[in-house]
């Protein structure tokens, strides 16, 4: 597990032994799933709507580093 960033009080996370498609997963007050190159929310489990909002505003800042990074873990 890698946490690429931390921001408005959530963890920005990739795993390692992780699978396609290219995704984050968000830990805050619960934890979503978020797809960086679609900016979708793939699961969400207890994380309110506004901070759901606020996770795919910063994904959508941050998606260039993201994707990135997700590439040089995963090839």
């Amino acid at each position: 597990m890698i946490t690429l960033l931390r921001a408005a009080g959530m963890r920005f996370v990739i795993y390692t032994d992780d699978h396609e498609p290219a995704h984050l997963h968000v830990y805050g007050d619960g934890e979503a799933r978020i797809n960086i190159a679609q900016l979708a929310v793939i699961s969400n489990r207890g994380m309110s709507k506004r901070d759901l909002t606020r996770a795919l505003n910063i994904v959508l800042e941050y998606q260039e580093m993201f994707l990135n990074k997700w590439h040089d873990i995963h090839g």
